[in-house]
């Protein structure tokens, strides 16, 4: 079982600290593609919010082996 993350602008993803996700403020394209890219390998689910996963133009389609499961924020 991989752990989860969660991408996006603070206020949208601080409070999922609280329930033990990894947490990674990214408020502009750049700083939301490094975090993607900078997931550990562990991390098996990543929560975005809609503009990170705008930013990131991650489709909803399965992911592949490499890449974790991905789940949008409604906005």
């Amino acid at each position: 079982m991989g752990t989860v993350a969660a991408i996006g602008a603070p206020t949208s993803v601080c409070g999922l600290a609280l329930a033990g996700v990894d947490v990674l403020v990214a408020e502009d394209p750049d700083a939301v593609r490094r975090a993607w890219r900078t997931l550990p390998g562990a991390v098996g689910l990543v929560i975005l919010t809609a503009e990170a996963a705008n930013m990131l133009a991650i489709a909803a389609t399965a992911p592949s082996p490499a890449q974790p499961l991905t789940v949008v924020m409604p906005s």
